[in-house]
């Protein structure tokens, strides 16, 4: 009885990861979705890198960017504080939404190809094509960050 038991564990792992793995995959189609800012990039697409730093003074440096229409950018993010932070890319209207919910849902657990969530002292990166043309944000969703004024510009020119 005990081997069976084995073996319907050791299936139900084997599902498990199995499971991990198209999540995985399903993730890397969904990095390449058009997004009104922009599509997911590659790292043999990068143009070039911007280097950004934030920090617990709830502010990133720098705060304005500017990028030509169809450029692709290699974001290298610091986190120079003690918290954990992050950096969203979007429009101010997704942003103010997704920053309700993270103050709804503090837990709220989210992967896009547009953010990276960096511990403290760490860093990350965000690959991003910017094929359209516009004004865009970048900001800090963890709850009190955004509202205390840690967001940013993205002047994306043709």
């Amino acid at each position: 009885m005990k081997i069976i038991y084995l073996m319907i564990g050791l299936a139900i792992s084997q599902l498990s990861f199995a499971h991990g793995d198209q999540h995985k995959k399903m993730n890397q189609q969904a990095s390449f979705q058009q997004e009104e800012w922009g599509i997911g990039g590659t790292k043999n697409e990068v143009n070039r890198t911007i280097a950004i730093s934030m920090g617990d003074d709830m502010k990133f440096k720098p705060e304005k960017i500017n990028i030509k229409a169809g450029e692709t950018i290699r974001f290298e993010i610091k986190n120079n504080g003690k918290l954990l932070h992050e950096m969203v890319i979007g429009t101010k209207q997704v942003l103010d939404k997704h920053a309700e919910m993270m103050v709804k849902h503090p837990n709220m657990e989210h992967d896009e190809p547009y953010m990276a969530h960096i511990s403290p002292g760490k860093k990350g990166e965000i690959i991003w094509k910017f094929n359209r043309a516009g004004s865009f944000d970048f900001a800090c969703l963890i709850t009190g960050h955004y509202q205390a004024g840690m967001v940013g510009k993205i002047e994306v020119q043709q």
